[in-house]
């Protein structure tokens, strides 16, 4: 729901549902959303789940705000990672929007 200090933690019976509905294969059958920032695959829907925390973004208060956060987030892992890893490795890693 928003920045370290501000926001909440999921609660615990929502993620044993999505951490079950994985590994029981119960997403299989859903559709997904791209993750505009990490490329991840974010599922519609979960049983157990309100689908509006699927998606981070929607949690928050000021969308804005988060995509402000999610590519600050996106720098710093292509920052670390560059140190470890190959260039053309980090190609395949989060996006780095021109515009938030």
């Amino acid at each position: 729901g928003g920045s370290y200090g501000t926001g909440t933690r999921i609660p615990l019976e929502y993620t044993r549902a999505m951490i079950t509905a994985a590994l029981n294969g119960n997403l299989q059958s859903v559709s997904f959303t791209s993750d505009a920032f990490f490329g991840l695959q974010m599922p519609d829907f979960c049983r157990g789940v309100p689908s509006a925390i699927l998606n981070p973004q929607n949690t928050w208060k000021d969308p804005f705000q988060y995509r402000i956060a999610a590519a600050k987030l996106v720098q710093q892992f292509i920052q670390n990672f560059s140190q470890y890893i190959a260039p053309e490795i980090i190609k395949g890693g989060p996006i780095v929007e021109e515009s938030i």
